[in-house]
């Protein structure tokens, strides 16, 4: 299970470093898709680092529920309550029972797997968030980019010598509301698989410590008939 946990947090570190590295290299482009739209960009910047952050928030935040587990499990004593997710069920096992019900088991398992998706709850908001930020960047574009034609088709003086002059100068609004369009869409969705890919691995980690329990206490269960149980 250390491996395998290990793992995890292993790979979160390492697709972050190359997202940094990646953004420090493009630097010149990224700050040029950035300043697109400064505002909204930088809203959508601003909620990946926040869905980062979180996501490693919550990968460490298993560490004192694994240490718990691994010092069960192996029949160490004096252990401490872990902080949030196996508290419950920690307490109801601190005697250490020889056998528990098939019952009991399932009421357990069910605790745990709600307490872990309740959790990540807020990653897949931050998710959502980004793919929604996206696509408004997206129609406000194509906002800007319609009405900023209308406009120029609407003054232009045909008749006039100097119509390609007044319309290539007219070109700068609809072309800004075509860069908001693409620059957001493509920042919103490289931030929702970016915190996608992140809440994946926290998932991952929380399975682990939901299965090594699992099979912990199912090696600790006993299958009761209708007459034992009354």
């Amino acid at each position: 299970m250390t491996k395998h946990f290990h793992g995890a947090l292993n790979r979160m570190t390492l697709f972050t470093t190359i997202l940094i590295v990646g953004v420090l290299y493009f630097w010149a482009d990224f700050m040029a898709i950035s300043i697109a739209n400064i505002w909204l960009n930088g809203i959508i910047i601003g909620t990946t680092l926040f869905g980062i952050g979180l996501c490693f928030v919550l990968m460490f935040g298993l560490l004192p529920e694994y240490k718990w587990l691994h010092g069960y499990t192996t029949g160490r004593r004096g252990l401490k309550l872990p902080p949030v997710l196996l508290r419950p069920v920690a307490q109801m096992l601190s005697s250490r029972p020889k056998r528990i019900s098939a019952t009991t088991l399932n009421g357990f398992m069910e605790m745990i797997l709600l307490r872990f998706e309740d959790s990540r709850e807020s990653v897949r908001y931050i998710t959502n968030t980004l793919i929604f930020l996206g696509l408004l960047g997206t129609f406000w574009g194509l906002i800007l980019t319609v009405g900023g034609f209308a406009e120029l088709i609407g003054n232009l003086n045909f008749s006039d010598e100097t119509v390609l002059q007044s319309m290539q100068a007219g070109l700068s609004r609809p072309l800004a509301g075509m860069a908001t369009a693409f620059t957001s869409s493509l920042l919103g969705l490289g931030g929702s698989l970016t915190v996608g890919f992140l809440g994946l691995q926290v998932q991952t980690a929380q399975n682990m410590i939901y299965h090594e329990l699992e099979d912990y206490l199912a090696s600790h269960t006993r299958i009761a008939t209708p007459d034992s149980e009354r």
